[in-house]
């Protein structure tokens, strides 16, 4: 008989020893189970595959780095020559044209000897942002002036500063032509003319290449301004009933006197007529009845038919203020007729030396008017003896 424990022991002995018939299984602990099981490593490559990617890794950082290099070698090339003295051999003038671009202004440098190169001028200022910063107008450059100190200068909006003066009393056709025949100012005025009196005499500053029509835009919102402020701050007790007013009859006082001291009398008189219902009999408004925006021509005299002759304008036939202002009068003006003196005049004429005598009366008036005309008198004899050819034979 076979020993049990044997023959047991002779099986398990079998499944150990790589038995046929079943798998032998090996009891494991807790954690044995726990542990994960170690995943097989990947077939290795081959020697000669692990060589080419080698080879093209090397390849890439190799040119990687080169291009860094180049770039910033690039870069600190254009920042130096950014910033190095320029070419420019004497100071002369530049002008930026409104609405020119960077690269427009780039090219136009290197044309002019100005910079040496126009790729680096733009190429830097585009990199810094400021391509969009440079003001129009004409610029003074100095010799040797780097792309960085012209650029800067053309940010900072300093140009040459030009000026057109508009003198007070000119009608905005006058005030058209003075802007026209400017040939520093660019573009051109509209076709319609604006109102009369609405347009400001004043010194206007500007930089070569400004528009015209620029210029005409600050004089209207300038005027505009003063007539609002002067209007708030007018005496309650004018007989005017607007702004509008105000500005018709500040036009006849400017073109009544040129002398600031006069202007609140000459407006206490053409008040004081108002509120008589007087007519204004004033002769700059025959002038501009008969000859509109144009101006009289200076060879040309009033006449006693010019008197009489019966225009819109023509405050010797009309009641009250003409339907317009006859001038653009400036801020001293506007500030006379809302502020004038407190008198009781109701007439004037020139005395001869610049300015006016003023009376209350017509007595007064007519005694004023006679030592005028002896005054013009004495001074056309005066010039006739003093110059032989005009002396009657």
């Amino acid at each position: 008989m076979t020993d049990p424990n044997q023959t047991s022991e002779g099986q398990f002995g079998r499944a150990a020893n790589g038995g046929d018939a079943q798998t032998r299984i090996i009891p494991m602990s807790p954690k044995e189970a726990l542990r994960p099981e170690k995943v097989p490593l990947p077939p290795r490559r081959s020697r000669e595959a692990r060589s080419q990617l080698v080879i093209f890794l090397n390849f890439v950082m190799t040119m990687v780095t080169l291009l860094t290099v180049a770039a910033v070698a690039l870069v600190y090339y254009f920042f130096r020559e950014y910033q190095q003295p320029g070419p420019l051999e004497a100071n002369t003038t530049f002008l930026v044209r409104e609405g020119a671009g960077i690269n427009e202004i780039g090219q136009s440098l290197e044309r002019k000897g100005i910079i040496s190169q126009s790729r680096i001028f733009t190429t830097v200022t585009k990199f810094l942002g400021d391509d969009q910063k440079s003001r129009h107008g004409e610029y003074e450059i100095k010799a040797k002036s780097s792309m960085m100190e012209i650029m800067d200068l053309f940010k900072s909006g300093k140009g040459i500063q030009y000026s057109v003066t508009v003198p007070e009393g000119l009608t905005v056709k006058q005030i058209f032509k003075k802007l026209i025949a400017e040939q520093t100012l660019d573009g051109d005025l509209p076709v319609d003319l604006p109102p009369e009196g609405s347009l400001r005499p004043e010194t206007y500053k500007f930089t070569r290449g400004s528009q015209r029509s620029a210029i005409l835009a600050q004089m209207k919102t300038a005027q505009q301004r003063i007539v609002d402020e002067v209007w708030e701050k007018r005496d309650t007790d004018l007989p005017l009933a607007s702004k509008e007013e105000l500005v018709i009859l500040a036009s006849i006082v400017e073109k009544e006197t040129g002398k600031a001291d006069e202007r609140p009398q000459v407006a206490s008189v053409f008040l004081n007529r108002i509120r008589k219902g007087m007519r204004l009999q004033s002769d700059p408004t025959i002038v501009y009845g008969l000859f509109g925006g144009d101006g009289k021509p200076s060879d040309r005299e009033l006449t006693k038919a010019d008197v009489i002759k019966e225009t819109p304008y023509n405050t010797y036939e009309i009641d009250g203020l003409p339907p317009t202002p006859i001038a653009n009068p400036g801020r001293a003006a506007l500030e006379a007729v809302a502020n004038p003196s407190r008198t009781d005049y109701l007439y004037f004429v020139a005395d001869g030396t610049g300015g006016h005598a003023f009376a209350a009366s017509l007595k007064e008036h007519n005694e004023n008017v006679a030592r005028w005309r002896k005054f013009q008198t004495d001074q056309k004899n005066g010039a006739q003896e003093s110059d032989p050819a005009a002396q009657p034979e």
